[in-house]
């Protein structure tokens, strides 16, 4: 597998064979910095680090001139300057990263209908049907990438191949600025001698415990018992690891792909354990949440918080609705009831506030009592005021005060109908 930082690339030269490779992943290389760079020409070639610009901010983004020295995403910006004291810190943009996505999008709906967005700067593509157009997927994808760098100026990554899961794994092992074609009959041969950990689904615990029975590549996959991989991690997890190690994924590209989840973490410039000053960061998170829910039509059937202690021990709880919300009122009362159900030996590094399991508003119809009226009017005014006024116009009592967050990362950007981001 290709790492983080560009090493072990791999690249398809002109007219390899793409025979069956019709599903392409597309992968934008380092966006969010790649974005500062093209609207600042002064930092290319620099290593160039995206997140909070003060001391507890956190890693949204890096040049691979950065990551060759081991900076990553979601890493914390102090521990990030110490492997590379040459950094240039740059404060995040997201509305600029939000308007080159929509044009990146386009361009892929250009070549086909048939696009899924996975983030804001990736998706898949089924180009199958596109053939008679614009010709074979190596022909799509050197296309593709070449329009994507004509009209925005940025470069991405390509993986082609027969299905998304392995599409996915050659478009990560052709970064930076690569395309990494396999043809289907191809697949078992490409697949034998990857680290296990290149599966999806396969994380940290579950490569452990199957490395410590002496499996290592998806070709020791193929050749371990299915009782012996199901003693290791489960019966569930084998088979699906099973399948993924013979090239056999039976997901489609959905066009109609919906937004899973809403979420917005803050994390602190000092740690913070004062209980009161944490529910009302609760307070404030789940307002923007369900802001942002209600901007997109949306209600939530469940509510998940994360919470990063100051040792950096991360732990996260969801709890299910009664009946679907995108009121803030209630996203705030059922994160406060799984924060206060928490053991907090530690002060609190960073917070966060997810809405899950999404689905359109009012489709459970309107229960005959509805207990959440009043604050829905009121957060439909506080709505009202944003449009006219801008964000922060109106808020709660308890969110005045100075910010104790920095570099706060939304998880997604503003969400669009039919898009997972």
């Amino acid at each position: 597998m290709g790492r983080g930082d560009g090493s072990g690339r791999r690249v398809s030269p002109a007219g390899a064979d793409d025979t069956g490779a019709g599903i392409l992943h597309v992968d934008m290389d380092a966006f969010y910095a790649s974005v500062e760079v093209l609207d600042d020409p002064s930092l290319r070639g620099k290593p160039v680090i995206v997140g909070g610009v003060e001391g507890r901010g956190v890693v949204s983004s890096a040049t691979y001139e950065a990551r060759r020295y081991g900076v990553r995403s979601a890493m914390p910006m102090g521990q990030a300057l110490r492997l590379c004291p040459t950094g240039v810190v740059v404060a995040p943009h997201f509305p600029r990263y939000v308007e080159l996505s929509a044009q990146v999008m386009d361009i892929f709906h250009g070549i086909t209908p048939l696009v899924e967005p996975l983030s804001i700067d990736e998706a898949f593509l089924d180009v199958r049907g596109a053939r008679r157009l614009w010709g074979s997927p190596g022909e799509i994808a050197r296309m593709l990438r070449a329009r994507v760098l004509g009209q925005t100026g940025l470069t991405c990554s390509v993986g082609a191949a027969a299905t998304k899961h392995v599409a996915k794994i050659a478009s990560t092992m052709s970064k930076p600025d690569g395309l990494l074609i396999v043809a289907e009959q191809d697949t078992h041969a490409f697949l034998a001698p990857l680290s296990i950990r290149a599966l999806w689904g396969v994380g940290p615990k579950s490569a452990d415990a199957l490395e410590a029975r002496g499996i290592h590549t998806v070709g020791d996959i193929l050749d371990t018992p299915r009782s012996v991989l199901a003693r290791a991690i489960g019966e569930t997890m084998s088979q699906r690891i099973s399948e993924l190690a013979r090239g056999q994924d039976a997901r489609s590209v959905e066009p109609e792909r919906v937004e899973k989840s809403v979420g917005h973490e803050e994390t602190f410039r000092t740690d913070i354990g004062d209980g009161v000053v944490l529910r009302g960061e609760l307070r404030r998170l789940a307002d923007r949440v369900a802001a942002r829910l209600r901007q997109s039509g949306w209600e939530a059937a469940a509510i998940a918080i994360k919470v990063r202690f100051s040792d950096f021990r991360t732990v996260t709880r969801t709890q299910t609705l009664t009946e679907p919300t995108a009121v803030g009122q209630r996203i705030g009362q059922a994160a406060i009831e799984l924060f206060d159900a928490l053991e907090r030996p530690l002060p609190v590094r960073l917070i966060g506030v997810r809405a899950e399991r999404l689905r359109p508003g009012g489709a459970a119809g309107f229960a005959l009592w509805d207990d959440d009226e009043e604050w829905r009017q009121v957060e439909t005014a506080l709505d009202d005021a944003t449009a006219r006024f801008g964000n922060g116009a109106i808020t709660r009592a308890s969110a005045l005060g100075g910010r104790r967050d920095v570099g706060g990362v939304t998880h997604h950007p503003p969400i669009r109908r039919h898009e997972d981001g």
